[in-house]
């Protein structure tokens, strides 16, 4: 499918598939469009068809190409879906609505510093390194409760987990071992499933989908 419009409106009714095997309300699931990499003349269509939420991986790509599609489009909220450099806070808590990438206490003490300096609380996920990959980001799975605890001690709104799982292996179980880890600690959001398996992370209870080829195409 390469109408942005049908495409929207095909990955929405597979998530509320999803959804209603699992016994869930599909309103419990916020799609994240990512549209890092893609050129605004390729958002604006999926913005047309409803499309509010986006992702982005980097700090620069959002000051290149958003301002003018927010000033065009109300009610935009931008997600920062990749790897955060500490020294990048600032912008981070400037220009996002909410950040998925929080892995480590550097990062805690840059972002409080950030929100504290601007008065702005931006919603953050901790990623976890669920499949413990040495080449992938994220907190360690015994470190968590540790990194949890530092950022509510400096006041950061963490709201749930994240997780990329490993590639080429069934993510069910990671999914699920997220979604334990995230009642454990008595957060509501996981950020979890992609254009590959987002249904099945719907049904083991992502609360956040980042889906891109699937209403992108895949990159060339």
């Amino acid at each position: 499918m390469t109408d942005p419009a049908s495409s929207l409106a095909d990955v929405n009714s597979r998530i509320a598939r999803a959804a209603d095997i699992a016994r869930r309300n599909a309103n419990e699931v916020t799609l994240i469009a990512v549209s890092k990499t893609h050129p605004a003349e390729a958002i604006e269509p999926l913005i047309k068809a409803g499309q509010r939420v986006f992702g982005e991986n980097r700090v620069q790509e959002v000051q290149d190409k958003w301002p003018a599609l927010r000033a065009a489009h109300a009610g935009i909220e931008l997600h920062l879906i990749g790897q955060l450099q500490s020294n990048k806070a600032d912008d981070a808590v400037a220009l996002f609505d909410c950040i998925h990438s929080l892995d480590r206490s550097s990062l805690v003490g840059a972002l409080a510093k950030a929100m504290d300096k601007t008065g702005r609380r931006v919603p953050c996920f901790v990623q976890v390194n669920i499949g413990a990959e040495d080449q992938k980001g994220g907190c360690a799975i015994g470190e968590l409760p540790t990194l949890l605890a530092e950022a509510r001690t400096a006041d950061l709104p963490v709201i749930g987990l994240m997780c990329v799982p490993p590639l080429e292996i069934e993510p069910a179980p990671f999914f699920a071992l997220l979604d334990k880890l995230a009642r454990d600690h008595g957060l509501a959001g996981r950020s979890m499933g992609m254009s590959g398996d987002f249904e099945t992370a719907v049904m083991l209870g992502a609360t956040h989908v980042r889906v891109g080829s699937a209403l992108f195409g895949a990159r060339g």
